[in-house]
């Protein structure tokens, strides 16, 4: 099997490395299995203290990978898309629970999935490479799932602007706005200096004092991850989504874009 995520552990750090660059680190079936062995692993060694998810490539992570539901032409598309949003949700929920504070490092480009994995982790630095855009409603779709941790950490009129007009923001945008801790010049030494201040918690103390802040979490994903994994496929198998999906594949603006949007490029997320 292909190593998707890159698992290491050094003086009580386990590190797992998001290694797809091919794809931009999308979200595909073994890149989710791999990242939710990693958390397993992490989580039963005691030696852990903390778990840094970082990347290789100029993206963090682009998204589900869009790729895998092509070739199966039998099954139902609606059942398909929303067994995807209910495996995007339990990653996303994995990350949340785990006793171990998962510090998300990012220097690169972050789109739609990969927003989710930002949001869901407990602290998350970026670097000036790094980019942010909500483009799902320029596509027909909507940030459904991901909404699940985003929309406890952000702003709620960042929230709006940024769902609703899907353009690009940095890095110190995303901290003013709740959805990243810090904005770093250099993110390895940023991270270096929260991993040493974590490995003074005991185990315990960090487990407890981190449950502390997702409880509200958990309880949105009790109440309404279910609900989002069908809206979010509803609106993936529609037809404006198809017509969104493709138009950005052909590189052509989608036709519901008005004519003086349209000469501008407008498909372009």
């Amino acid at each position: 099997m292909d190593r998707l995520v890159e698992y290491a552990v050094d003086r009580h750090v386990a590190r797992l490395t998001l290694n797809s660059p091919h794809n931009r680190n999308a979200l595909s079936t073994t890149l989710v299995n791999q990242l939710h062995q990693g958390l397993r692993d992490a989580a039963a060694d005691p030696a852990v203290r903390a778990v840094v998810l970082d990347h290789t490539g100029n993206t963090f992570c682009a998204g589900a990978d869009l790729s895998e539901g092509s070739a199966a032409t039998d099954a139902d598309p609606f059942e398909m898309a929303a067994e995807r949003a209910r495996d995007t949700a339990a990653l996303l929920r994995a990350i949340v629970e785990s006793p171990l504070p998962v510090i998300v490092a990012i220097d690169g480009h972050v789109r739609a999935g990969g927003m989710g994995l930002v949001g869901a982790g407990a602290i998350a630095v970026a670097g000036p490479r790094s980019t942010f855009a909500l483009t799902e409603a320029r596509l027909g779709v909507a940030p459904a799932i991901i909404s699940l941790t985003l929309l406890p950490k952000m702003s709620a009129r960042a929230a709006a602007r940024y769902y609703l007009t899907g353009e690009t923001f940095d890095a110190a945008t995303a901290a003013e706005i709740g959805l990243i801790t810090m904005a770093a010049d250099d993110v390895d030494t940023a991270v270096a200096s929260l991993v040493t201040d974590i490995r003074r918690a005991s185990p315990q103390g960090l487990a407890a004092s981190k449950a502390l802040t997702t409880a509200a979490v958990i309880a949105g994903f009790d109440r309404d991850a279910e609900r989002l994994s069908t809206e979010s496929a509803r609106l993936f198998v529609s037809d404006e989504a198809r017509e969104g999906m493709l138009a950005f594949l052909q590189k052509r603006p989608p036709r519901w874009l008005p004519g003086d949007d349209a000469g501008r490029g407008g498909a372009r997320v």
